[in-house]
């Protein structure tokens, strides 16, 4: 099984703590579409021998593409592919593009899943994350959604500088009546070059908290899993059934193709990138030139994704593939590295699985990292 991830490149406007690939000039728009229909066609080749199970439109902001450029991307698709006969296929959306004849339209398309990024249901927050839609626009899109379609995610931010745990759970509970599948939470970062990196630096909005952060992870983790959400991984929780096969497909290391600009692919054996400018995509798309590049990882690479992606997830990380797959020498690095955190009760093993507890979640990342394999000893 593999998966197709398209980047779509636009957004309405940037969002202060943003670092992905976008622009919010949309007059290349058609021009981008028929790219991305062109490279799927060039790179067929790759997934010749896979059936695709998923097919995901992230960004940027995918909603902002008319629903018949939608369509002809995944028609291209349909068209090129081994794709199984349901496949989920995902369309990230904001809830100021959602509308009423918007929802319609991708409800008579093959779009069957929506990520909607809400980020808070309190306009303060949304201002200062800079974001296009309110709190009301959330909310009437959310309503409307439901009608058409059952599978549905949204995106929450937590450790927003200035937001309360109290209004954090108000958050939370709302997103909670909305008797929603899945719910995807973060916590806000700051990353360099970003506008909310510079307001910070000037003392115009105060720093992130980690401590505040971690309360309030622990808090969306008590809220959710009293309702029957299941945190399968890290930022994710989905009701059962309803986990997204598209993020579960990567955390798990199966193959997919990234198509569009600065979209990133796996096969298993190497790791590939797009460029990450859109006039250059374009033009050397319209070439017959793929303007990718390309790293083959090395054993040590394997691993260390291995261990960062599964270390995350409910499934753990499988001591048994670590020694079937790496060695003795990475079984025995790993059995080593993980002792002290298995002592402070932030790891644990069970049969042949290591996985982080309940105490260890919000530090899974940097717990990951000092598992990392280095060299091999």
């Amino acid at each position: 099984m593999a998966g197709i991830y398209i980047h779509i490149p636009f957004c309405k406007q940037a969002c202060h703590y943003c670092d992905f690939h976008f622009s919010t000039n949309l007059r290349k728009r058609q021009d981008m579409v028929s790219a991305l229909q062109k490279e799927l066609l060039l790179r067929k080749a790759e997934l010749k021998n896979e059936e695709v199970q998923t097919i995901y439109f992230g960004g940027g902001t995918p909603s902002v593409l008319e629903i018949g450029e939608i369509n002809e991307i995944i028609k291209t698709v349909d068209e090129n592919y081994r794709v199984i006969k349901y496949p989920e296929i995902t369309l990230e959306a904001n809830p100021d593009d959602l509308s009423i004849k918007k929802i319609k339209e991708l409800s008579d398309s093959p779009i069957n899943r929506l990520s909607i990024g809400v980020q808070s249901f309190f306009d303060q927050d949304l201002k200062l994350m800079n974001r296009a839609h309110d709190a009301k626009e959330a909310d009437l899109c959310l309503n409307e959604a439901k009608k058409y379609f059952d599978n549905i995610s949204i995106d929450l931010i937590y450790g927003i500088p200035g937001m309360t745990n109290a209004r954090w759970e108000e958050n939370i509970n709302k997103a909670l009546s909305y008797e929603l599948p899945h719910i995807s939470s973060y916590a806000l970062t700051v990353e360099p070059k970003t506008a909310l990196k510079a307001f910070i630096d000037k003392g115009i909005i105060p720093n992130v908290d980690d401590e505040v952060a971690e309360e309030q992870f622990n808090i969306l983790c008590t809220l959710l899993e009293k309702e029957g959400f299941i945190n399968y991984e890290i930022s994710n929780f989905g009701k059962e059934g309803y986990f997204s096969k598209n993020n579960t497909a990567y955390w798990k290391g199966k193959k997919y193709i990234g198509i569009g600009p600065s979209a990133h692919s796996y096969d298993g054996t190497k790791r590939a990138w797009n460029i990450n400018n859109n006039s250059k995509y374009i033009r050397s798309i319209k070439e017959n030139i793929l303007p990718l590049e390309e790293e083959v990882l090395s054993k040590t690479d394997r691993y260390n994704e291995y261990v960062m992606t599964a270390l995350r997830t409910i499934w753990g990380v499988s001591l048994d593939k670590i020694r079937n797959e790496f060695g003795t020498g990475y079984y025995e690095y790993l059995l080593d590295q993980s002792d002290k955190y298995i002592k402070e009760k932030l790891l644990v093993t069970e049969g042949d699985k290591l996985s982080v507890t309940k105490k260890g979640k919000f530090l899974c990342d940097g717990i990951a990292s000092d598992l990392f394999m280095i060299k091999l000893k």
